[in-house]
């Protein structure tokens, strides 16, 4: 462990002192101390006690900059005044039905607005609505596999659960690579019907429809891939997934759980400029709430209406969670909004790059709301180029800008920082600040490794 990064744990260790002794009787009761997995990390997660704006604070009473923002679903900050007027009204007027209302027509007509789908189903999570969709693309082909890219994660459900972070020597080939269980319980049925292809690379899509001919139901990516911090599509990519799928006859499944409110008004379709056949919605799209949606062409939506596919939840469209999200579309994620961000994330973004040069070898990935500091000598174009990451490097940099008063971005080396409509340009400041005073120590530790590298090869 770098001298430099002993200092800063020792330092958060001074300042959340009620963090861990919450910490320490969570773990009585509930496995890792945490409520999800994703929560869970040395020495103690951080525990929150409230939220205003675009800011956090801990049951020890430090603030924060918030660029965590729940995993990046709070694009419109904590507690935004149109959503939380929105809820309030109505939770006055009734908080569940499991009846048709109609809010329902409302939101569905404000995504269409937006995204390139014919109708919509609504939901609770993003992966929810990925199980749903893949279901419902297989029953739209007759297909029962789909190909998914290495590294990728779609939530939680079997199908999901391949080859979200696997390791050598059991990814084997990075021309074919092989499906791997996300963890114990996955049925050997699922690795069967979920195939995987390399991202960025046209030639492994390729390569698995001809290995599976009339059998690829789908395609489903996330257009970023953002299980890897940033990994951008390169040029053609996405254009080539589109033309591979009309060729084989698949389904294009655009996961825009985390794109779809955050690279602009209409998601990672207008972005990029290409349309697949499904969108998954959810995160940012709630203001706070759970929420989710998925939307298709109408054709593929009758298989639904024709009662051949089974769709339901009981707390499908729950109106407290469907008046948030009207609020968020109308209200939060406006164009405007988006343009106050883009300037934002300028600022950030352009503050992180003439620092950077103290740092070393890294550099900065960005795209609409988000971004992420990549310690990386050059631009990662799958999940294998960043499987190289250096840990203790990355800590460094969380623990040190959480330490100065920054979440610069969810506490994983595999997310990125999320700018919310109510940050300020004296956010972006004082995160830039905070940036600036561990860059230094960076720099020190990336040397500290390499000589650490040379003495252990002599």
């Amino acid at each position: 462990m770098y001298t430099a990064l002993q200092q800063e744990l020792d330092t958060y260790v001074r300042r959340t002192p009620k963090s861990a002794e919450a910490h320490k009787r969570n773990l009585q009761r509930l496995p890792l101390g945490v409520a999800s997995n994703y929560r869970a990390y040395d020495p103690y997660p951080i525990f929150a006690k409230e939220g205003v704006g675009s800011k956090l604070r801990d049951v020890d009473g430090n603030e924060y900059i918030d660029h965590n923002l729940t995993f990046g679903a709070l694009m419109a900050g904590h507690c935004h005044p149109a959503v939380v007027k929105a809820v309030e009204k109505r939770l006055s007027t009734g908080t569940m039905f499991g009846m048709p209302h109609e809010q329902e027509w409302e939101l569905a007509e404000e995504i269409c607005k937006r995204f390139p789908v014919e109708m919509v189903r609504f939901g609770n999570s993003g992966t929810e609505v990925t199980m749903h969709a893949i279901r419902l693309a297989r029953a739209a082909t007759g297909r029962d596999k789909i190909i998914k890219f290495e590294g990728a994660y779609h939530g939680l459900h079997d199908a999901a659960l391949v080859s979200v972070k696997p390791h050598a020597p059991d990814y084997g080939d990075i021309n074919a690579p092989t499906s791997v269980t996300g963890g114990l319980g996955v049925p050997k049925a699922s690795l069967a019907n979920v195939v995987i292809a390399t991202f960025n690379d046209l030639s492994t899509v390729e390569r698995r429809f001809k290995e599976n001919p009339d059998e690829i139901a789908a395609v489903i990516l996330e257009p970023i891939l953002m299980n890897v911090g940033l990994c951008i599509p390169q040029p053609g990519f996405l254009e080539g997934l589109r033309d591979l799928c009309k060729k084989y006859g698949a389904l294009l499944i655009f996961d825009e759980v985390k794109t779809g409110a955050k690279l602009g008004w209409g998601g990672a379709s207008e972005y990029f400029g290409v349309k697949p056949d499904m969108i998954c919605l959810a995160k940012s799209i709630g203001g706070g709430f759970s929420l989710a949606a998925f939307g298709t062409h109408k054709w593929v939506m009758d298989l639904i209406t024709e009662h051949k596919v089974f769709h339901g939840g009981t707390y499908n469209t729950n109106p407290v969670a469907m008046a948030a999200g009207l609020a968020v579309f109308r209200e939060v994620l406006t164009r405007e909004n988006y343009a106050h961000v883009g300037k934002l994330s300028k600022k950030l973004v352009d503050g992180y790059r003439k620092t950077i040069a103290k740092v070393g070898q890294a550099y900065i990935a960005e795209a609409g709301a988000n971004g992420a500091l990549m310690l990386y000598p050059k631009e990662i174009r799958n999940y294998r180029d960043w499987e190289k990451i250096d840990v203790d490097l990355w800590r460094h940099y969380w623990f040190g800008m959480v330490n100065r008063g920054v979440l610069a971005q969810p506490y994983w080396w595999d997310e990125q920082w999320t700018i919310s409509v109510q940050h300020t340009e004296a956010d972006i400041e004082k995160h830039l600040a905070a940036f600036d005073d561990i860059a230094a120590d960076l720099a020190k530790a990336q040397q500290e490794r390499a000589d650490q590298v040379a003495v252990a090869a002599h």
